[in-house]
């Protein structure tokens, strides 16, 4: 079997087994997300999309913060501080200018050290991954909107540089990501 269809599958059923969690705001899905990155990363980097090879890297270290940050504001006694909410305009208004300087410090790596077919791309998804993240360790609504971005531009990038599999896991995130996004608006909603 050729390993980036191996990879694929491999990266395809941990993308699911996190999405699930994900969308369920379990804990477990920071265990998983540290596994996944290592899966993709290999599959990214032997396909040329070295942003987001990178960008793997930044997952394993957000995971260990994600799951710290859980860990400490979301015990039992601590549920209700750390409830879904919605991100305050000062937070939307930091993720738009972290997404801008990080696009255009990726951009810049790619075109010049890379031999990157996409940077404009790869660096948009970067970027917007960082921020999606970061808002997810909060416990944002608004993660999922971004992630959205993220999911419909990656599916179009990935059938491009030939990674059908996880290109279809993208688009599985597409539409799930709708669905989470109103699944935590709604608990939000009970949480005020």
């Amino acid at each position: 079997m050729d390993i980036k269809l191996l990879l694929q599958i491999i990266g395809v059923a941990l993308g699911l087994l996190y999405l699930y969690l994900e969308y369920r705001a379990n804990i477990w899905l920071w265990v998983v997300g540290l596994i996944m990155p290592v899966v993709h990363g290999m599959l990214y980097y032997r396909s040329g999309l070295y942003a987001d090879c990178a960008m793997e890297v930044y997952y394993i270290l957000a995971g260990v913060y994600g799951l710290s940050v859980w860990l400490r504001r979301g015990g039992k006694d601590k549920e209700s501080k750390f409830a879904i909410s919605h991100a305050t305009t000062r937070v939307l208004v930091t993720a738009v200018g972290i997404y801008a300087v990080a696009h255009v410090v990726i951009y810049f790596l790619l075109v010049n050290f890379t031999d990157s077919t996409v940077p404009v791309w790869d660096s948009l998804t970067t970027a917007c991954s960082v921020v999606a993240y970061w808002l997810l360790s909060r416990k944002y609504v608004e993660q999922w909107l971004v992630w959205l971005v993220v999911d419909v531009v990656t599916v179009g990038l990935y059938f491009y540089k030939d990674i059908p599999l996880t290109a279809m896991l993208y688009a599985v995130y597409s539409a799930l990501a709708v669905v989470g996004y109103m699944r935590w608006r709604r608990m939000a909603r009970q949480a005020e």
